[in-house]
């Protein structure tokens, strides 16, 4: 295995373990303002990370399954177009507030100008 391949199979790994975490974010993001389907919280996080993040829909119902039962996330029924009624999902009262704290805590420490120094490539 050469150099070359051995990087882009690291990062490759690191991207995936990283995107598993990111996952929770994006839905909380997408859930922050408005409640959505799940097909509408998909296309909210693909179209938002210019298609970084995909993922399977099975993913999305494990998390928001488990967002419930901590209730971060709720949903109400609703009509569907054609059949069955649809689940709209949101942000509890706890949710918002959770998220609210993790941003301030985790996400936004992003903007401190020491951090962003050391996110930028050093000029040679």
């Amino acid at each position: 295995m050469n150099n070359n391949k051995l990087f882009n199979d690291l990062l490759k790994v690191f991207e995936e373990t990283f995107k598993k975490g990111l996952l929770s974010f994006w839905i909380f993001l997408s859930l922050r303002h408005s409640k959505k389907y799940v097909d509408d919280i998909k296309t909210f996080i693909e179209e938002n990370t210019n298609n970084s993040m995909t993922f399977e829909l099975q993913s999305l119902y494990r998390n928001l399954r488990k967002f419930k039962h901590l209730g971060i996330v709720d949903f109400e029924s609703q009509p569907g177009n054609k059949g069955p009624d649809r689940k709209y999902y949101f942000l509890t009262e706890f949710g918002t507030e959770f998220f609210d704290k993790f941003v301030e805590r985790n996400i936004l420490l992003f903007q401190n100008p020491e951090i962003v120094k050391l996110l930028k490539k050093e000029k040679s």
